[in-house]
């Protein structure tokens, strides 16, 4: 069945290609095994996110590089289903001097 949702300019859109925020913490979960995952649906038609990952992997990596990680296992949903993603990626010790999700 169609989902029916509202976009940002308030139209009417159906929306039958949702993907929930559970499947792109698995996702990037699996990629990154240990790291916390946490993906925050914005819109609230499941194509718009903001993802929260913290990994000792991200230890020494530039920005780019931590994105590109991130990226990766998310690669066919971001030609679809995704259309936007904002990404906060963290090491633990960075995690705790912000107070995110450590």
């Amino acid at each position: 069945m169609d989902e029916v949702g509202l976009d940002l300019d308030g139209k009417v859109r159906h929306n039958d290609s949702m993907f929930p925020a559970k499947e792109i913490e698995k996702l990037v979960a699996e990629a990154l095994p240990g790291a916390k995952v946490v993906a925050r649906d914005l819109t609230g038609g499941a194509d718009h996110y903001e993802l929260t990952v913290v990994t000792e992997v991200f230890e020494g990596l530039s920005l780019m590089e931590r994105h590109r990680m991130v990226y990766a296992p998310l690669a066919e949903p971001m030609k679809g289903p995704i259309h936007a993603l904002t990404l906060k990626t963290q090491t633990p010790a960075e995690a705790k001097r912000r107070m995110t999700i450590a």
